[in-house]
């Protein structure tokens, strides 16, 4: 009977020629494989060409296992985010422009911002009267004023227009126009004065009650101070409540707003405002001990409540 040819576990021929073609080699029946497949992975069958090592210590080492499944459900949760929550695209040009002006508005100095928002309501006023020989005329005062009405309604103070025998405004953009007095306020020393033109662009300023102003509170007056202007000064509100004489004795006003922003000949009837950019008052006059007319840090403004009404703007 022939014997059953068996292979070495390294798979080497045997020496002695060429391997018979005969028919198909039996294995050993002993590991009751029936197949080639089985007799490689029965124990102690031969090696297969691809070992099965690698997979069985891979079955040794359980922490092999759960790291390849947290890699796995890794993958599919951020799979699923990126699905359902993509990743915004880029801004538009639009939405960049509207976050660089947020940012710089931001970081703008408060006095700035004020002055910016009030500054196209704030007007120069000058009245003139005629010559002795009365054939010319001649500039008899400046001052300033605020539109309260963008029809051309402007506040000011009595004492810069009376006695005018014309008067003339002129806008922030440069239109000058002339103006009537359609309104007085003596006990206020308040002005009203209609223009007979204004710029098409014409901004009314916010007006604001003094109701909850606190001493403290800064503010900023503008005005033409000896015609100079119109110039911004910054400063605090001293106190509410205060009386001012002029100094000819002719005239008592009461429930001022004492402020320490600088003001002079020039910045009557101009805005006291906050720092929102909304006028609490008008500038009315100053305290000065010396006969000097120039401002030693004591400035009073007539309320926004008083001045709005002579104006014919409802009250707060």
């Amino acid at each position: 009977m022939r014997r059953a040819a068996l292979y070495s576990s390294s798979g080497a021929r045997r020496s002695g020629g060429p391997r018979s073609r005969g028919p198909a080699p039996e294995y050993p029946t002993e590991t009751g494989a029936k197949s080639k497949e089985e007799a490689v992975a029965a124990p102690g069958g031969a090696s297969s060409p691809v070992s099965s090592a690698p997979r069985r210590a891979l079955l040794r080492r359980p922490w092999l296992r759960w790291l390849a499944a947290a890699v796995a459900g890794v993958s599919i949760v951020a799979f699923g985010l990126h699905a359902y929550w993509p990743v915004p695209g880029g801004l538009s040009r639009h939405e960049v422009e509207m976050t660089v002006l947020r940012t710089l508005e931001r970081q703008t100095p408060a006095t700035l911002r004020a002055q910016r928002i009030i500054a196209p309501s704030v007007v120069r006023v000058r009245s003139f009267r005629k010559t002795s020989n009365g054939d010319g005329e001649s500039g008899r005062s400046v001052g300033t004023g605020v539109v309260v009405i963008d029809r051309g309604v402007i506040l000011t103070n009595l004492h810069v227009v009376a006695g005018a025998q014309r008067i003339q405004v002129t806008f922030a953009d440069g239109l000058e126009s002339d103006a009537t007095v359609v309104g007085v306020r003596p006990e206020h020393d308040l002005a009203v004065l209609q223009t007979s033109s204004v710029p098409d662009d014409l901004v009314a300023a916010t007006l604001r009650s003094t109701a909850d102003l606190e001493p403290g509170e800064p503010v900023i007056a503008v005005g033409f101070p000896f015609g100079v202007g119109p110039s911004v000064t910054e400063g605090v509100i001293s106190g509410l409540g205060r009386e001012f004489r002029s100094p000819e004795g002719e005239r008592l006003l009461t429930n001022l707003i004492q402020f320490d922003a600088a003001a002079n000949p020039g910045s009557s009837g101009g805005p006291l405002v906050t720092m929102s950019g909304e006028v609490v008052g008008i500038v009315t006059a100053v305290l000065n001990p010396t006969e000097q007319g120039f401002f030693v840090g004591i400035g009073f403004a007539v309320p926004i409540e008083n001045a709005a009404s002579a104006a014919g703007v409802p009250p707060f």
